[in-house]
């Protein structure tokens, strides 16, 4: 299994000044109000990816409630394996009781379809699994990360959260992601500065289908991308298409052919026939920028 090693400790402007305000008492009032609010939750499930958020939620459930707290990775086709690596080196070492659980979500043709609402499908799947946990168990509720920021994209999953009665105690604590990041770091959490990352799917454009094999090619092909020195990247799969997105504070100083070869070298083998670097950069949820305007042409 991979290693998995802290990002860049040189995260850049915008995550250090989040950093900064980490001793700021409004600041310390939020995290003090979430963990007031997790001691309260009497004995908790937490969905647990290892990145930035729910590693935080991971970290301030067992503080306010030790063991009583169980961090639950999920395993999927999905979901990256240095994001299993990075939840199992969390847990370790900072002594988070942790349990994977295998979700199914690739059995179902609503979630393989990828019509706008996949997620809701594949965090459905993920909280019916993690609700058997928890009568397994004995626990009384489930919680998951998100964060005040989120509110602000196209995130039909959390549509599933409200259905299945899970908590979001980042959100209800107002704590946003660079606060999230900010106490992250005075924690020693190794992902404080990762990078803002999502399933595997949200690579794949609505409409097409989500399969095992354009995953590992989405797989394989960031992961070949980040050796390349690459920090913030997306592999976006148009078919015989790689849309290559890469943070815009990367492509300041532009690429070279060089490193335009060395792209292409490395994604062409995995069976891509054209290989395309977007100028307008890396952002989130840059699938979702169609949304809107079919939006706008049903409603003329």
């Amino acid at each position: 299994m991979r290693s998995a090693a802290c990002i860049d400790p040189d995260p850049g402007a915008s995550y250090l000044a989040g950093v900064q305000a980490a001793n700021s008492p409004p600041l310390r009032a939020q995290q003090e109000a979430l963990l007031d609010r997790l001691s309260q939750t009497g004995r908790l499930l937490v969905a647990f990816s290892g990145g930035v958020d729910s590693s935080y939620l991971a970290w301030a459930a067992t503080q306010a409630l030790g063991p009583n707290a169980l961090a639950v990775t999920a395993i999927s086709p999905s979901y990256p394996a240095t994001h299993r690596d990075m939840a199992e080196k969390i847990a370790r070492d900072f002594n988070i009781a942790h349990r994977f659980v295998e979700t199914h979500e690739m059995d179902q043709v609503s979630y393989r379809r990828n019509a706008p609402d996949r997620c809701y499908h594949c965090k459905t799947e993920l909280f019916v699994r993690m609700e058997l946990l928890l009568d397994e168990l004995d626990f009384d509720a489930l919680a998951y990360g998100i964060n005040l920021d989120d509110r602000s994209d196209h995130r039909p999953g959390h549509r599933a959260a409200s259905e299945h009665r899970v908590l979001s105690p980042l959100l209800d604590a107002g704590l946003d992601k660079a606060a999230i990041r900010a106490l992250s770091r005075e924690a020693g959490l190794p992902c404080w500065n990762l990078p803002a990352s999502a399933c595997l799917a949200s690579r794949l454009p609505y409409g097409t289908e989500v399969t095992p094999t354009r995953l590992h090619q989405v797989e394989a092909g960031e992961d070949r991308l980040r050796a390349l020195g690459f920090r913030q990247v997306r592999l976006r799969h148009h078919g015989e298409v790689a849309r290559v997105e890469i943070d815009p504070a990367e492509l300041s100083n532009g690429l070279s052919a060089e490193q335009l070869q060395s792209i292409s070298s490395a994604l062409k083998p995995l069976g891509f026939k054209w290989v395309c670097v977007d100028t307008d950069g890396y952002r989130t949820g840059s699938l979702n920028e169609g949304l809107s305007l079919i939006s706008d042409a049903e409603q003329t």
